[in-house]
């Protein structure tokens, strides 16, 4: 760091040197110091001009830079989850919703599809009514695939960039509470009463709308 200031430091004599001889040899060719500060004025008016419209520029491309990189890191985080856990949850959560095939039909994505696609898709996946049905010892085989996958969620959380993608965040985090409340009821969700039957159908609902409109 000191050789990195002494360097600056260096530089900065020798180009207030490179001025003040420019300005004398100036001075000894044609004798005339009102000329000289006449220019020099005009050139600190500018200054501030070249100034504003630099760091302009330099913040802009500075900020459109970093957004790429942070958009293709998001893509890279949201890309992993698919594969270690997004895709195996689409599979498992299909069985536990009524009509989930009637829904994957009309997502199809296609070569074709425009931006204005994916919006009326992911509000047909909003409108969907996710009617969850399944069988309580289902949901040992979901407890076990999510609980091999904590650790890879718990990173995944603690991703700075996550806060840019409030969607992605809000799957993350719902995951990651199903997760939990499967965990909660332990060996007994073969034998959990209706009133948590209802409320892990509602989590999954939750979550497998989140997830397809992730997807999309």
């Amino acid at each position: 760091m000191a050789k990195r200031i002494s360097w600056t430091i260096k530089i900065s004599v020798v180009l207030l040197g490179a001025s003040a001889l420019t300005y004398f040899v100036h001075y000894l060719i044609f004798r005339d110091v009102h000329h000289i500060f006449i220019y020099m004025i005009g050139d600190f008016g500018f200054l501030f001009l070249d100034v504003l419209l630099v760091v302009l520029l330099i913040e802009r491309m500075l900020i459109q830079r970093e957004k790429k990189m942070m958009i293709k890191k998001l893509n890279m985080v949201i890309g992993a989850f698919f594969s270690e856990v997004g895709l195996e949850l689409l599979t498992l959560f299909s069985e536990f919703v009524e009509d989930a095939s009637h829904l994957e039909k009309e997502l199809v994505i296609k070569p074709s599809w425009t931006r204005k696609d994916f919006l009326k898709a992911i509000e047909k996946t909003k409108r969907f009514s996710f009617r969850v049905k399944f069988e309580r010892k289902d949901l040992i085989l979901l407890r076990e695939f999510l609980l091999s996958k904590r650790e890879f969620l718990l990173r995944l959380l603690e991703n700075p960039n996550l806060f840019e993608h409030e969607s992605f965040t809000d799957l993350l985090w719902a995951v990651f509470h199903l997760t939990e409340e499967l965990d909660f009821r332990e060996d007994k969700l073969a034998q959990i009463p209706d009133s948590d039957y209802k409320h892990l159908g509602g989590d999954l609902k939750r979550v497998y709308s989140l997830l397809i409109q992730q997807w999309l």
